[in-house]
């Protein structure tokens, strides 16, 4: 039993590798692009359909084309290898096939569930691609989001998440890390808004610069209302210093500044699909789980890391912790990776939708942080209000 079960688990897991497979291959074959083209075409922004006729060809030239691929391919599986099993594969592509011929004879969406029309109520899922999952496929990137179901194949890809043509503010643009981000933000085709409070060490050609200061972060909605993403990445550290007037300073600069700048974005999440276009990035440091050598530092950073957690409990738009290891810049000069490996590493996870994304050569925080995170996480659902 537990063998055919193991066996069927893989089956399921096959199946989507070859759907989704298939549709990436849509996107880079010119004959495959032809039929799938009348996927796209069959849809306004809101997802609805342009005219039944048009979503039934739809159906007609992708849909059931790819189900009947599918069921081939499984069902010729299962037969040379004779395993059980893997006739759940068969009969799982066979529901994709039953589903996507009722929709070609009888024009309804019922079964349609990623396209159905209006306002994307929730985030981009995680590990269930969702209507704002799939709606990125048709209006952010077509050569982006494959997957149908779950998003593995995009994960492997790099796929989950396209920042092509995407507006991208980032705080502390003028440190080594924000200098480093801009420059892989640019390689990826994002169009970056610097917000830095002193001029930027070189220039960037295409970079919006914009000065700005601590406690000002109202003067900064304009630009937080025209980004797609916003990386939160300014910090101070002063080291062993503890007296009163380090405190509040530590504290406005790395907690109370971001935290504010988290509540004028989420502000900006409004217009029907805006759930699935927008984005925080927010560097918590390794300090939320290890020593920093910095007192004060760890203070502040692990008490932004706390707030980031309950906010995005109920956060309108995804939330994404940098959880960051020693790298050298003005803040530690004595860093042990690059600001560029850092980024490299940021980019890297984030195009594979991480939303806790950890770079670090420590292997405890890797474990910890997890754990932490998990706990954290269920106290404050269990005892917040909503």
């Amino acid at each position: 039993m537990l063998n055919f079960v193991l066996w069927a688990g893989f089956a399921l897991l096959l199946a989507e590798v070859v759907r989704d497979g298939y549709h990436a291959l849509c996107h880079q074959v010119p004959q495959l692009a032809k039929w799938h083209n009348w996927h796209h075409a069959a849809y306004r922004r809101d997802l609805s359909v342009v005219s039944i006729e048009l979503y039934r060809k739809s159906q007609l030239y992708h849909d059931i084309v790819e189900s009947v691929l599918l069921v081939s391919i499984l069902g010729s599986i299962a037969l040379f290898t004779q395993i059980s099993g893997l006739w759940v594969g068969v009969g799982y592509a066979g529901l994709f096939l039953l589903g996507a011929t009722k929709r070609f004879v009888t024009g309804t969406l019922d079964t349609d569930v990623n396209h159905q029309p209006g306002i994307l109520d929730a985030v981009p899922g995680r590990w269930w691609v969702n209507r704002s999952y799939h709606w990125r496929h048709h209006f952010d990137n077509v050569n982006a989001y494959y997957s149908g179901v779950f998003p593995l194949v995009d994960q492997i890809l790099g796929t989950s998440v396209s920042l092509k043509g995407k507006t991208v503010a980032i705080t502390g643009a003028s440190g080594a890390l924000g200098q480093a981000l801009i420059r892989e933000l640019q390689g990826q085709k994002a169009k970056v808004i610097a917000l830095t409070s002193s001029a930027l060490p070189e220039d960037l050609p295409g970079v919006t610069v914009i000065t700005w200061r601590i406690d000002q972060e109202d003067q900064l909605a304009e630009y937080l209302q025209k980004a797609d993403i916003l990386i939160i990445n300014h910090g101070l550290n002063v080291y062993g210093a503890c007296d009163p007037q380090a405190i509040d300073e530590v504290y406005r600069v790395n907690t109370f500044s971001a935290v504010r700048l988290i509540d004028l974005f989420f502000k900006t999440v409004q217009g029907f699909d805006a759930k699935a276009r927008k984005e925080i990035w927010v560097n918590t440091s390794e300090a939320e789980v290890m020593p920093a050598f910095s007192p004060l530092y760890e203070l502040s950073k692990r008490a932004l890391g706390e707030l980031v957690t309950l906010k995005r409990l109920r956060a309108p738009c995804v939330v994404r912790k940098l959880i960051l290891g020693s790298f050298k810049s003005t803040l530690n000069p004595y860093g042990v990776m690059s600001a560029a490996q850092v980024a490299k590493g940021i980019i890297f996870w984030a195009r594979r939708d991480l939303r806790n994304i950890i770079v670090t050569i420590n292997p405890l925080t890797y474990l910890l942080f997890p754990l932490k995170e998990v706990f954290t996480s269920s106290y404050f659902r269990l005892f917040s209000k909503s």
